[in-house]
């Protein structure tokens, strides 16, 4: 694809054939897929994706060809993870928060030829082809996920086209391992879209990487939180395959769905950004209920607080937590543990669960480095640098936009854009973004350190901090909050929580301002947006001006 190059690596070459059919059959019995009343084991969902795949290529999808979805977690859009490779296509999983302007701009940046939309954002994908019909583009051929029962008035039904498809087709491999199997946006501008393009080696390792890091047994229960548009479901579409499990798909994730799930499914495994870490702790108690077995969950984004940690822990769940990006398939670390450390307070594993750990087994190496220099930093848990990673888990580079490309290379490493160090003992631990630090005075300010004492307080359910502008310091803290159901800002005072972080952080750490906010502002995986925040804190104009001013 236009505008890519691969990374460094140093395995040795697989022989170029792809998981995506092999997996499927190793326990053809078995159930895969779960969706309310639907159920299809392993057997019908091979049947079902090979069948698809030859409706698209009867479609005159081809090789190389990008195949964009607009769904949920639901039976089809895994489906689709299976059936648009078999037909040597590319999927292109596109956000489900996004609106009809910014599909409408990924879809022609895409080039997709068809769109994959489930009857929920059937306005969305309208809204963007109508959009699209106003330009040259090409409009891609719209095809309707509906629910079980449901009867849309079009021939181009998700079951409809399926149903055309030959059950012999022969699935179409790659010829080269490194030929595209995903292309996932970034969350950007549609001004300037970044698509990340995902290899067949790069997808095949991460999988298997991922089942690893997760420690999945064979046939493991996988609840679906984490969306499958992102990062392809952090590759765990092809990982659940490839152990021969069941997937329990959940449109909605909400509290009383997940304990739901885990009790009536006996789910073994699933992930989730912090926030969904969070939504589970702070359920209501009629929600909540009994595990039926320990649940192991893979957590990544920001570092989770040591109190969720604790919380998740008495519920039954065993939080392991990861790092990486949409460059990097997902997952690219893994904070492994080791048993000297059970015997240390929980407070102390908390604070080192919370750590990024090292590179998990596909990736080649992950490093903190000086990024000017590209000399690694010092493991002295104190000296920070760029966290950079290389190997075959990494992307092969932005879809059309070469200059991006080298410019995320530039120096042989895949620059993340976030702030760490190193302990003694190799593991890295996240400081923050680059354009999150927040510099007061000529400190550097953690913004992940401070959000994790304010999230210690009983009373917080969530916090962001970023820098308001200040005539003075240059920046100071501003701490966005939400206080948990039944508390009310009322009960919460700004004087109460600065002075609980000054008690607990060096003063200069603490939040000189406190906002209350009945939500707090995220992207569709969870992620603060905290380019929203840092406006609103820049509206707010200088404290140190406010202060004079009054004098």
């Amino acid at each position: 694809m236009e505008g890519t190059k691969k990374c460094s690596a140093n395995y040795v070459p697989l022989s170029p054939i792809t998981f995506l059919d092999r997996s499927a059959v190793v326990y053809a019995d078995r159930p895969s897929l779960v969706h309310g009343a639907v159920t299809y084991t392993w057997r019908q969902t091979r049947q079902r994706c090979v069948q698809l795949a030859s409706s698209l290529a009867s479609l005159g999808v081809s090789r190389g060809d990008v195949v964009a979805a607009l769904a949920p977690n639901i039976p089809a859009m895994y489906e689709l993870h299976f059936a648009v490779p078999m037909a040597g296509a590319v999927l292109c999983s596109l956000n489900t928060r996004h609106d009809s302007a910014m599909v409408s701009v990924l879809l022609k940046h895409s080039g997709s030829k068809l769109i994959f939309v489930d009857h929920q954002f059937l306005s969305v994908a309208q809204g963007a082809l109508q959009i699209l019909s106003k330009t040259s583009a090409k409009l891609p051929r719209l095809v309707i996920i509906t629910e079980s029962g449901d009867q849309i008035a079009t021939p181009d039904s998700y079951e409809s086209l399926l149903a055309t498809g030959n059950p012999d087709f022969e699935i179409i491999r790659p010829n080269d391992e490194w030929e595209p199997v995903a292309l996932n946006y970034t969350s950007g501008t549609t001004s300037s879209p970044k698509g990340v393009v995902y290899s067949h080696r790069g997808a095949y390792l991460n999988s298997l990487a991922a089942a690893l890091l997760s420690e999945m047994r064979s046939m493991p229960v996988y609840l679906w939180c984490v969306p499958m548009f992102h990062c392809n479901g952090w590759c765990f579409t092809w990982a659940v395959a490839a152990m021969g499990g069941t997937n329990i798909c959940l449109r909605n994730v909400a509290a009383a769905g997940i304990f739901d799930s885990i009790a009536r499914y006996n789910v073994t495994h699933m992930g989730g950004a912090p926030t969904v870490l969070n939504m589970i702790i702070n359920a209501p108690d009629n929600e909540k209920k009994p595990l039926p077995g320990k649940v192991g969950v893979m957590t990544g984004g920001a570092p989770p607080p040591p109190q969720v940690l604790f919380k998740m822990e008495e519920l039954g769940f065993d939080v392991t937590h990861s790092y990486g990006l949409t460059e990097t398939y997902g997952p690219g670390t893994i904070c492994t543990w080791k048993p000297e450390w059970s015997s240390l307070p929980r407070e102390e594993q908390a604070k080192i669960r919370s750590r990024q750990g090292v590179q998990h087994l596909g990736m080649e190496e992950i490093d903190v480095k000086d990024p000017v220099t590209l000399k690694s930093v010092a493991a002295d848990a104190k000296t920070m640098g760029e966290v950079m990673f290389r190997g075959n888990t990494v992307m092969n580079g932005y879809f059309k936009n070469q200059e991006a490309t080298d410019e995320a290379f530039k120096g042989g490493w895949l620059r993340s854009g976030d702030l760490g160090v190193k302990h003694p003992d190799g593991y890295i631990e996240l400081k923050d973004r680059s354009k999150d630090i927040i510099i007061s005075g000529g400190e550097n300010i953690s913004t992940i350190e401070v959000e994790s004492v304010l999230f210690s307080h009983p009373a917080v359910l969530e916090a962001a901090v970023v820098g308001r502008p200040d005539e003075h310091w240059g920046e100071t803290v501003c701490a966005f909050v939400k206080v948990k159901e039944g508390v009310g800002s009322s009960g919460l005072s700004s004087v109460e929580v600065i002075q609980y972080c000054r008690d607990r952080l060096p003063h200069y750490m603490a939040p000189r301002s406190v906002v209350f906010l009945d939500d707090l502002p995220k992207t569709s995986t969870g992620k603060v947006q905290k380019f929203v925040l840092r406006e609103k804190a820049k509206g707010m104009g200088s404290l140190s001006k406010q202060r004079n001013s009054k004098l």
